[in-house]
């Protein structure tokens, strides 16, 4: 897979040196001279290649072969320039995944669509999922929405109410657009099978539509 990593501080060096280690093209574009020189040489094994020039600006993202790319990543510390970044990926060159950052949470409304954002990462909502993931039980927990909320993953704690305890996972009658895709149970992960039957203490992720959504939460939890 090709990438383009737009913004090469902390975030964005971290990305381009994990994808380059599972074997994925890479290009760097920061507008910091010291940052680039800073760079590994792109000659040497396990780097990315790494462009000296500001996203922002057409030609200097076209200097990246972003025509070329699957995905690019817009990790700026900036969400304006995030946003304009996306925005030349998606309707400039056509970039077939853009997935940009959001530093400022007041702002992800803005990253959407319109901007060319296929999906964005607002780390302090993530945290705030997360934490609320740790010490719920019996409630759902949004942990992350795909395509603008055209899909989310989810997460219940089952409490000893819930009404899939002790049945299989094929006589429960999830909604079709609903993907029950892994059970967290005592240290273990088990990817779930028809016969796989549901225990108090489980850590269920489902995969749902917005349609879908109520009617996963009748099913596992106790409130309904």
């Amino acid at each position: 897979m090709r990438v383009v990593v737009a913004g090469g501080g902390n975030v964005g060096s971290f990305v381009a040196e994990e994808l380059v280690g599972a074997g994925h093209d890479v290009v760097v574009i920061d507008n910091d001279p010291a940052r680039v020189e800073r760079a590994p040489a792109d000659d040497e094994a396990g780097s990315a290649r790494w462009v000296m020039g500001d996203a922002c600006e057409p030609l200097q993202l076209a200097r990246t072969g972003v025509k070329e790319v699957d995905v690019l990543v817009a990790v700026t510390g900036d969400d304006e320039d995030n946003l304009v970044i996306s925005l030349l990926a998606k309707q400039e060159f056509g970039v077939p995944r853009v997935l940009a950052r959001v530093n400022n949470p007041g702002n992800e409304w803005m990253f959407n669509e319109s901007w060319g954002v296929d999906v964005s990462v607002s780390t302090p909502h993530l945290l705030t999922a997360l934490v609320q993931e740790a010490v719920s039980v019996g409630s759902l927990v949004r942990l992350l929405s795909f395509e603008h909320g055209k899909a989310s993953l989810i997460e219940i704690t089952l409490d000893g109410d819930a009404p899939v305890i002790d049945k299989e996972l094929a006589e429960v009658g999830f909604p079709h657009d609903s993907t029950v895709v892994a059970i967290l149970r005592r240290d273990r992960v088990i990817v779930p099978r028809g016969d796989t039957v549901f225990d108090q203490g489980d850590e269920v992720l489902v995969l749902v539509t917005p349609e879908s959504e109520a009617d996963v939460r009748v099913l596992l939890t106790s409130a309904g």
